[in-house]
C-alpha cells in the first residue's frame, strides 16, 4: 500500500523531441515534483499507476499510441481520472495535424507554446490538486464500504448471538408491535419471527396472553423496569413457567420509543424450588420426629440411668445386708442347734418353756435372716417349671381368706400360659406378701386385681442378665389403693424401708420380693401414682421345654443314725462345735475339719467315709471345690451341703452334683437330721 506522501505524487512526462522533454522533467524536479521521462504513449500505458499523479503531453507525442493509453486507463479503478496537460504549439505557414485524445479522458488541460515555468507549474499544481482530492474520494468511500461491512456483520453477528440464546428477545415499539424478534419464538411456539415483525402481541399470541402482560408493558412504556412470572402454553400442550422481563428503550433527549422484551425459561427451576420446598419440608417434619425421638430416648435414658441408680444403690444394700445375713445364720445355727440338744436333755417343765421361747424366737430371727437373703439373692433357691395360672388358683382360698370381705379379688389368667423357671414356695411367698401389700393400701376396701400373661420381653434387662429366649411369664397384682408417691416409689424396695407405723411391718416384704425375682433372672415393674392405685408386675422366664418338674420332697423328722462315719468341714469354731455335736446326739461318728486343707488330710488317711458334709462358704478352697476333690477318691459317697450365704449355690440345680444335697442354714434338728438321712439314702 502507498504511503500518503507517495500516492500521485510522479508527473509523467511524453515528448518525443527529448530537449523539450529533458527541459520539462528539469523545472519540474527543481519546483519539487518527482518527474518521469517517455518516449511514446504506449510506453507511458505501461507506467500508469496510482503513483501518476498527471500526464503532460506535448503536441508531437499525440500522434500515436493513444489506444493503448485508452486500454490502461480502463483498467483504472472507477474513482480514478488522470488529469492530463497538453502543451500545443502552432508554426506560421504549417498544418499540424493532430491525433486527439479518447473521448474517455475528460480531466485535460491545454496549453499553448510557447509558455513560461509560471504557467506551466500553476497548471501542475491545479491538476495535481485535482489528482489528490480524488485520493482523499477514494479514501472516504472505502471507509464507508468497510463502516458498511462492519455494521453488516455487526448486526449479523448480534442476529447469531441473538437467535443462540434459550431465551425470548424481542423489541416492541409504542403500540405494542413487534419490531424485533429472535429464533426463539420459533423453538417455544413454532411461529416464525419474520411474521411477527409488524404485528401486535394480541395479533401474535391472543387475548389472553394480551391480558396477561398488558400492564406490565404498559408499566414499561412509562419508564419502569418490570419483571412478571406466567405460565405459557405450548402447541404441543404442555405449559413453560417463564419469567419475563420489560425494560424500557430510551432514545435521544430520554424519550421512551419502546420495550425489550426478555423471556427465560424458569421451567426447571420452579420445578427444583417445589422439590427443594417439599424437600425441606419432609426434613422438618424428619427433624420434629426426630427431635420427638431423641426426647423419648433422653426420657428413656434418664429412666434406664435411675433404674441403674437404682440398681446399682440395691445391690450395694444387698451386699451388706447379705454378708450380715451370714454371720448371722452362723450365730443362729449354733443357737437352734444347742436348744435342740438342751431340749433332748432337760427334764424340767419350767425350763422346757423357756427353751421353747427362746426357740421361737430364734425361728423368727433365722425368718428375719432369711428375708435378708431374699433381698441380696443370696438365698438357696431351687427353681422348677412352674404353672403360675395352677399356683394362683391354689391359693385362691387363703388370699380370699387374708384379704378379707371389704376387699373384692378379680382373677384373670391367661389361657395356655406357658410355664415359669421360679422356685414354686419363694412365689407363693411373694404373691402372699403383695396381696397383704395391697390390702393394707386399700383400708376402705377397694378391688386386688391377679392376672397372669404372657411378654416377649421385659421393661428393664440387668448387665448381668441375659434376655431370656423363651420370653416371660408376667403375674400382675393391681390394687386400687391410695398409690405411692414418687419419692416412696425410690425406696420401696429397700430393705427396713416401710411406710406403716412402727411395729406394724419389718419393711422387708417387698425387698424379698425384689431379690427372689432378680435372683431368678426376671425383674418387677412397678407402677403408681398417689390416688390412682399400684400395679407391681413379676416378670418370671419362661422354662425351657426339657426342664424336668420338680422332685417332691420328704417331710422332715428325727432318724437316728447307725454310727456311719461323717466328715464334717466347717470353718465357723462354734457351728463346727454343735454340728458335731447334732451328729453325735442322732448317733454318727464324726470327724471333723475346720477347712478344706484339714479334710484334704482326712480324706487321704480314712480309709471309709459314709457321708461328706461341708460348709459351702469355706476359707481358700470352697465346699464344692472340695466335693470334687472327695469324689474322686470316694465317687458314690453322699455330699451334704450347708449354707447361710448361697453366693455360689444360689440354683441348686446348677449347684448340685450327683447324690449331692444342700440344707441352709440356720436349721433346728429334725430338719438336719432329715437333710442327713435323705442325702445317705440318696434323696434329694
Amino acid at each position: 500500500m502507498l504511503s500518503e506522501t507517495a500516492r500521485g505524487r510522479r508527473v509523467e512526462v511524453v515528448a518525443p523531441w527529448q530537449h523539450d522533454g529533458k527541459s520539462l522533467v528539469e523545472v519540474l524536479t527543481k519546483n519539487g515534483y518527482r518527474a518521469a521521462l517517455y518516449p511514446d504513449q504506449v510506453t507511458l500505458a505501461t507506467h500508469l499507476d496510482q503513483q501518476t499523479g498527471i500526464v503532460i503531453l506535448t503536441q508531437e507525442a499525440l500522434q500515436s499510441g493513444t489506444d493503448a493509453v485508452q486500454r490502461s486507463l480502463a483498467a483504472q479503478p472507477a474513482w480514478s481520472d488522470i488529469p492530463f496537460v497538453v502543451l500545443q504549439s502552432a508554426r506560421s505557414g504549417q498544418e499540424i495535424h493532430v491525433s486527439p485524445l479518447p473521448r474517455t479522458i475528460l480531466n485535460v488541460i491545454e496549453l499553448e507554446r510557447p509558455l513560461g515555468s509560471a504557467s506551466l507549474l500553476s497548471a501542475v499544481e491545479i491538476a495535481m490538486r485535482s489528482r489528490q482530492k480524488q485520493f482523499e474520494i477514494r479514501d472516504r468511500m472505502e471507509e464507508l464500504a468497510a463502516s458498511r461491512k462492519a455494521l453488516a456483520e455487526s448486526e449479523a453477528e448480534l442476529r447469531r448471538i441473538t437467535d443462540a440464546l434459550p431465551v425470548l428477545i424481542a423489541l416492541l415499539d409504542t403500540t405494542c408491535r413487534y419490531r424485533f424478534a429472535n429464533q426463539a419464538y420459533r423453538e417455544w411456539f413454532g411461529i416464525d419471527p419474520a411474521d411477527m415483525l409488524g404485528r401486535t402481541v394480541e395479533q401474535v399470541f391472543g387475548e389472553a396472553a394480551w391480558r396477561a402482560q398488558e400492564d406490565a408493558m404498559r408499566r414499561a412504556l412509562a419508564g419502569e423496569a418490570v419483571r412478571i412470572e406466567l405460565s405459557l402454553p405450548l402447541p404441543d400442550g404442555r405449559r413453560r413457567e417463564t419469567e419475563l422481563r420489560y425494560l424500557p428503550r430510551t432514545v435521544g433527549g430520554g424519550r421512551i420509543d419502546g420495550v425489550h422484551l426478555f423471556a427465560a425459561d424458569i421451567t426447571e427451576r420452579k420445578h427444583a424450588l417445589e422439590a427443594i420446598s417439599q424437600a425441606a419440608a419432609r426434613l422438618e417434619k424428619r427433624v420434629e420426629e426426630r427431635t420427638a425421638a431423641l426426647r423419648m430416648e433422653m426420657q428413656a435414658r434418664s429412666e434406664s440411668e435411675a433404674a441403674l441408680r437404682q440398681a446399682q444403690k440395691m445391690e450395694a444394700v444387698g451386699q451388706l445386708t447379705g454378708g450380715i445375713a451370714h454371720d448371722f445364720n452362723n450365730m443362729l445355727t449354733s443357737i437352734i442347734g444347742a436348744l435342740d440338744i438342751v431340749a433332748i436333755r432337760m427334764n424340767d417343765e419350767r425350763t422346757a418353756k423357756v427353751v421353747h421361747a427362746a426357740m421361737e424366737s430364734a425361728r423368727r430371727a433365722a425368718a428375719l435372716t432369711q428375708r435378708l437373703l431374699a433381698f441380696s439373692r443370696r438365698q438357696s433357691l431351687d427353681p422348677s417349671p412352674v404353672d403360675v395360672n395352677a399356683l394362683v388358683q391354689s391359693m385362691h382360698m387363703l388370699l380370699a381368706q387374708t384379704l378379707g370381705e371389704r376387699v373384692r379379688m378379680e382373677v384373670d389368667l391367661a389361657p395356655r400360659l406357658e410355664r415359669a423357671l421360679v422356685d414354686a414356695n419363694q412365689l407363693e411367698s411373694a404373691l402372699l406378701n403383695l396381696c397383704l401389700n395391697a390390702r393394707d393400701a386399700m383400708p376402705d376396701g377397694g378391688r386386688l386385681r391377679i392376672a397372669t400373661r404372657f411378654s416377649a420381653s421385659m421393661p428393664l434387662l440387668r448387665p448381668d442378665h441375659e434376655a431370656n429366649a423363651g420370653g416371660y411369664v408376667v403375674l400382675d397384682v393391681a390394687d386400687t389403693g391410695v398409690g405411692m408417691e414418687p419419692a416412696v416409689k425410690e425406696r420401696v424396695f429397700e430393705p427396713f424401708f416401710t411406710t406403716k407405723p412402727i411395729g406394724q411391718g419389718t419393711g422387708l416384704g417387698l425387698s424379698m420380693i425384689y431379690g427372689f425375682v432378680q435372683q431368678s433372672k426376671g425383674c418387677i415393674d412397678l407402677q403408681s401414682s398417689p390416688g390412682e392405685g399400684t400395679t407391681l408386675s413379676l416378670y418370671l422366664p419362661v422354662a425351657p421345654a426339657a426342664a424336668a418338674a420338680a422332685p417332691s420332697r420328704e417331710t422332715a423328722g428325727t432318724t437316728p443314725g447307725d454310727g456311719q462315719l461323717v466328715l464334717l468341714v466347717e470353718d465357723d469354731g462354734q457351728v463346727r462345735l454343735l454340728v458335731n455335736l447334732l451328729l453325735e446326739e442322732l448317733g454318727y461318728v464324726v470327724v471333723a475339719a475346720r477347712d478344706a486343707t484339714e479334710a484334704t488330710s482326712h480324706i487321704a488317711s480314712l480309709s471309709h467315709i459314709d457321708l461328706l458334709v461341708t460348709d459351702v462358704g469355706l476359707p481358700g478352697m470352697n465346699g464344692r471345690q472340695l466335693a470334687e476333690l472327695f469324689r474322686e477318691k470316694h465317687p458314690s459317697v453322699p455330699v451334704l451341703f450347708m449354707t447361710g450365704y448361697a453366693e455360689n449355690a444360689a440354683v441348686r440345680s446348677e449347684f448340685l452334683g450327683p447324690n449331692m444335697t444342700m440344707i441352709a442354714k440356720p436349721f433346728a434338728l429334725d430338719v438336719f437330721s432329715q437333710a442327713v438321712t435323705n442325702a445317705l439314702a440318696g434323696v434329694k
